[in-house]
């Protein structure tokens, strides 16, 4: 199968961002207010759909290691069936468990759907230019990404308000549209994902040579084959599929054998435990504190949805900056001065004294949010290869999940025990922190430039 070429592939990348992100907007503001109108308690509707969480933990690494080994596009095409039964589920969801069902098989999905797609890119650009840098068309998904959530938050606040079926009720509409958008998804993922089979020589690196006698290259005089019968390609397939399942757990292994190892990756991989705890603040504790600055939890819900909206365009915007600044500054220097900045928006928003401060504080922190994002992926690619690279993007999404699990209750009992400002404030300046777990990866980044400084200059001489 011919490849796409690294501009093909971008635009195949980007336009699927758009239709994976776009109707996750619709549903973001209404995935919780769902099942609280359906008759669940907000402990009830946060316990089920917490289902989610636990099982992107349980699968995250496993499912990623089977994609490193049988490949990007079916768990891509798997990811996208299963957000379609997903939001039939929640559609029809009338109990708890119910509910519970839906957001486990959410959670299948998503762990599915973690690191295939940019895994798939990566490799698609490295087959013609290899080792090259991606981190401007990852700036450009990630601005792609924002902008998509952003526009499906606000059309998702049109249709609520707007509401034109009288018979369901005005949270049902927004659902609706995104399985149907979901369907439009899986289609553009058939369509558009083009992947040469993965085998285990080229999990293996083996060389063409072998690669060629392996596939039965014949010589000049010889027997034609006959070309292989449907049971004899099902046999194969279900092969592939197993054989894959076998590899997975050792890929698995390699990545966190890659880890342990690596240094600059294990330091990577650790920055997501302290940008997790500033997630915590600016995206749980933000309508909560705009709630009491408001007097009310109906006001703070009025305000926190458009800004939620503005933030994410404002998430788009950073990480376009984030295209302009790493040719300039480096993409170390880049990710450290996004990573310290956004903490100390984290800190401003639990300084803010009044609604407007700390929506303003909010919007500047999301866009630095946004900003870090390309230039961390850059540095995680640099440290993956081919046969890993989608698990070592899922370690690092693991382990942001598990910290950000962890540090929610941590910081809630802060704010009970002395106020939500207090909390707010902490959680920012253990976030700065994580400014250090990329020094690292500068000092690499610099000695690698020095060294092509002095192969071009011995070159030139």
């Amino acid at each position: 199968m011919t490849p796409l070429t690294p501009r093909r592939a971008r635009q195949v990348f980007l336009l699927l961002t758009l239709t994976r992100w776009f109707p996750v907007g619709l549903v973001v503001t209404v995935t919780t207010l769902l099942p609280i109108e359906r008759g669940l308690s907000v402990p009830q509707a946060l316990t089920a759909l917490s289902v989610a969480g636990f099982v992107v933990f349980a699968l995250e690494l496993p499912t990623s290691g089977l994609a490193d080994s049988l490949g990007r596009r079916p768990m891509l095409v798997a990811a996208a069936v299963l957000q379609v039964a997903a939001a039939a589920l929640f559609l029809t969801a009338q109990s708890f468990w119910a509910f519970a069902l839906a957001a486990a098989v959410t959670g299948i999905f998503r762990a599915l759907d973690s690191g295939p797609l940019e895994a798939w890119f990566v490799d698609t650009v490295h087959a013609t230019e290899p080792g090259a840098d991606v981190d401007r068309p990852l700036a450009a998904q990630s601005t792609v990404l924002g902008v998509s959530i952003a526009a499906g938050a606000l059309v998702s606040g049109g249709l609520v308000w707007w509401h034109p079926l009288g018979a369901w009720s005005a949270l049902v509409l927004p659902y609706a549209i995104y399985g149907v958008l979901s369907i439009v998804h899986l289609v553009a993922v058939v369509v558009l994902v083009r992947e040469a089979p993965r085998t285990t020589a080229h999990l293996a690196g083996a060389g063409t040579a072998d690669a060629a006698a392996d596939a039965g290259v014949a010589g000049p005089g010889a027997t034609p084959a006959l070309p292989p019968s449907p049971s004899s390609d099902e046999r194969k397939v279900t092969a592939r599929v197993l054989d894959s399942a076998r590899q997975a757990p050792g890929v698995v292994r390699d990545g966190l054998r890659l880890a342990r190892d690596n240094r600059v990756l294990r330091w990577l991989l650790i920055v997501e435990v302290f940008w997790s705890v500033g997630m915590v603040v600016f995206e749980t504790f933000q309508p909560i504190r705009l709630s009491e600055l408001l007097g009310g939890t109906q006001a703070g819900a009025a305000v926190s949805g458009p800004a939620a909206a503005a933030g994410w365009a404002v998430f788009a915007g950073g990480a376009a900056l984030t295209g302009l600044a790493t040719p300039r500054l480096g993409v170390a220097r880049t990710a450290i001065i996004a990573r310290v900045l956004n903490g100390l928006g984290t800190v401003w928003m639990g300084l803010a004294l009044g609604p407007v401060g700390l929506i303003a504080a909010y919007l500047v922190t999301y866009g630095l949010h946004g900003a870090g994002g390309p230039a961390y992926q850059a540095l995680l690619h640099r440290e993956a290869e081919s046969r890993n690279r989608t698990t070592v993007l899922s370690m690092a999404s693991m382990l942001g999940f598990a910290a950000y699990s962890l540090a929610a209750p941590a910081l809630g009992w802060a704010a009970g025990l002395l106020s939500t400002q207090a909390a707010m404030v902490v959680g920012g300046v253990f976030s700065t922190l994580g400014a250090l777990c990329f020094l690292p990866a500068l000092r690499q980044e610099r000695m690698l430039s020095g060294r092509t400084r002095r192969t071009s200059g011995t070159l030139a001489g």
